[in-house]
């Protein structure tokens, strides 16, 4: 039967999907790359403990800690397991002459697990796909009109795509199990751009009145990913899995509105909004290949090798390559090592023993390319899970997961036209707290 305690798990899942939706869009902090395409994408990264290795965890099975890196992988679930998790972020954005301190933290993912038979496990869960912070200014002098006047530019943006799943994993041959999951992908991001026209000489009759664009779009739709995983021997103590999924190319349905308002020096609203265009589109994302390596000992460590890749130069929204802000994308690819190690997992008299230990190193090229410059993310991670209970029936794992890395550079480029143009580094650093709650479901009581 049920434990009574985890009896409500489903539940709690299902309700905490539907508070996360309106949660899920808290940002965290400004990142003006997240500007092009659909905002910065989470390349299939994994969850807390894929976090604390880089990132790697493709071929990595794991019972007790839902891995939705790899659909297959969840053949290997041997409990019930609800996970969830809070992320933060704090990060210095910089270019060659300036620099701005921000951060901030929200909901990371939600995830239940449950194995279904011995050859066969499933998983929903909540998980956000790409997001979208900035804010900028620029400055610049009213074209011909060089003494009278400026222009000031105030670029921003705001929104989340976040992914809701359905995936199941099972076991056709000794060591070789598949697995595929189902997404819907939804979301809304706004984009606007304000224009004030700044008199060298305020009065009266020049107020410093600003037009705004506003650039709204809701993005829904499926997509699909499928996985295969096997696992070898070396030796009795030594195995070794290889592993691979496929996210498959998708078309996201979109409504676009884009509108012009008017507003005073202190906001208010001018008049009424003009609707500049209004209809559906599409927005195609590439195809996402991913491939893993790992040797373990099935019980206390592992090493785990991933690459993946992804083709967004393919990248179209409302026919538009790059995208609405029409800065075409590049081809990406990300490479991650990591592994973890828990000295002796049945130890009675040492916690610390318990305790997992976990740390990794990720590059991944970024899909933009400032003056054909190639910019890359470089992180190093590391993490920690502590067991809080356990008994022959339920567990409880309290997981931390921490990165520290940088994007981008500070270069400056001289442009044909005169201006000047500079890259913007984001130095950042992650850190993922959730909780694993694991129990043996569908035991029946020998003694009621």
């Amino acid at each position: 039967m049920l434990n009574s305690k985890y009896a409500g798990l489903l539940g709690l899942t299902v309700l905490s999907l539907a508070g996360a939706t309106r949660g899920h869009g808290q940002s965290l902090g400004n990142s003006p790359y997240s500007r092009l395409g659909l905002g910065d994408t989470y390349f299939n990264a994994g969850g807390v403990r894929q976090m604390g290795m880089g990132g790697a965890g493709i071929a990595a099975p794991n019972g007790v800690q839902v891995n939705e890196l790899n659909p297959a992988l969840l053949f290997y679930m041997n409990r019930t397991t609800w996970e969830a998790t809070a992320i933060g972020q704090y990060k210095t954005v910089s270019n060659s002459v300036t620099s701005q301190k921000t951060g901030s933290g929200k909901l990371g993912y939600l995830a239940l697990a449950i194995p279904l038979s011995s050859r066969w496990g499933a998983a929903l869960g909540l998980k956000p796909f790409s997001s979208v912070d900035f804010e900028s200014n620029e400055l610049t002098r009213v074209n011909n009109n060089p003494t009278l006047a400026q222009v000031l530019n105030r670029y921003s943006g705001e929104g989340e795509l976040s992914e809701a799943y359905i995936a199941q994993g099972v076991r056709i041959a000794k060591g070789l199990s598949v697995g595929v999951a189902a997404s819907y992908v939804f979301g809304s991001i706004d984009m606007s751009t304000a224009t004030q026209v700044i008199p060298d000489v305020v009065t009266s009759d020049n107020e410093l009145e600003k037009t705004i664009l506003l650039d709204h779009i809701h993005y829904s739709d499926f997509k699909f990913r499928g996985g295969a995983h096997y696992r070898g021997k070396f030796a009795k103590t030594l195995s070794y899995n290889l592993g691979a999924t496929y996210g498959f190319q998708t078309k996201l349905n979109g409504e676009r509105a884009l509108t012009l308002n008017r507003q005073s020096a202190v906001g208010s609203q001018i008049g009424e909004n003009i609707i500049l265009e209004s209809g559906e589109g599409k927005a195609t994302v590439p195809a996402l290949a991913q491939f893993g390596i790992s040797i373990d000992n099935n019980k206390s460590w592992s090493a785990n090798i991933d690459v993946a890749q992804q083709q967004w130069s393919k990248f179209r929204a409302f026919n538009e390559r790059g995208g609405t802000v029409g800065v075409p994308l590049d081809d990406t690819w990300r490479a991650a090592v990591g592994g973890e190690f828990a000295p002796d997992p049945s130890s009675v008299e040492n916690y610390f023993k318990r305790v997992t230990y976990r740390a990794g190193l990720s590059v991944a090229q970024m899909p933009y390319r400032p003056g054909g410059q190639v910019l890359y993310d470089r992180a190093v991670s590391w993490g920690f899970s502590f067991p809080v209970s356990a008994s022959a029936l339920d567990a409880t794992t309290l997981n931390l997961g921490f990165a520290y890395g940088q994007r981008g550079n500070t270069d400056v480029r001289q442009l044909s036209t005169g201006l000047t143009e500079r890259n913007v580094k984001e130095s950042y650093i992650r850190a993922q707290l959730g909780i694993s709650l694991n129990n043996r479901w569908f035991i029946k009581r020998r003694i009621e």
